[in-house]
C-alpha cells in the first residue's frame, strides 16, 4: 500500500514535469515570436523615418507621350529601384524605364543619388506620385 501511494505520487510528478516542459516551450516560442515581430516593426519604422525622397523635375513631352521624372534620395536609407512604384494621375504605371545616376542596370539607389524614370502616358498628366519600398512617397503636380 505504501508503494502504490509513492508510485502514484511519482507518476503525477513526472506527468506534471512533462506538462510544464511542454507549456514552457510553447510559451517561450510564442514570446520569442512576439519579440521578433516587435523588433521587425521597429526596424521598418526606423527605415521609414530615415527614408526621404524629393521629386526634382517632371517633364512631359506631348509629341512622344513620354513623362520624365527625376527623384533625389535625400534620406539616409539605401533603396531598391525595383521596389519603387510610379503613379500618374492615380494610375499605377508598369514597364517604365529607370536609371540611377545614368546606370540602367543597377537596382541600388543610394542616398544623395538621383533616379531618372521614363514612362509612356496616353494623356497629359496632372500629377505624379513616387512611392518607395518603405512606403515613403513624394507627389508633384505636372
Amino acid at each position: 500500500m505504501g508503494f502504490s501511494v509513492s508510485g502514484s505520487a511519482a507518476l503525477i510528478f513526472v506527468a506534471a514535469f512533462i506538462g510544464f516542459g511542454m507549456f514552457y516551450s510553447a510559451a517561450a516560442n510564442s514570446t520569442e515570436m512576439v519579440n521578433d515581430a516587435r523588433e521587425d516593426r521597429s526596424d521598418r519604422q526606423l527605415e521609414r523615418t530615415n527614408t526621404e525622397i524629393e521629386i526634382t523635375t517632371v517633364n512631359y513631352n506631348a509629341t512622344s507621350n513620354y513623362l520624365n521624372v527625376t527623384v533625389d534620395n535625400t534620406g539616409a536609407t539605401e533603396l531598391a529601384v525595383s521596389d519603387v512604384d510610379v503613379l500618374v494621375d492615380n494610375s499605377y504605371q508598369t514597364g517604365y524605364r529607370t536609371a540611377v545616376e545614368g546606370d540602367t542596370g543597377t537596382d541600388l539607389w543610394l542616398p544623395r543619388e538621383t533616379l531618372a524614370i521614363n514612362t509612356t502616358v496616353d494623356t497629359t498628366p496632372s500629377a505624379v506620385k513616387i512611392v518607395t519600398g518603405p512606403g515613403v512617397a513624394a507627389t508633384e503636380v505636372v
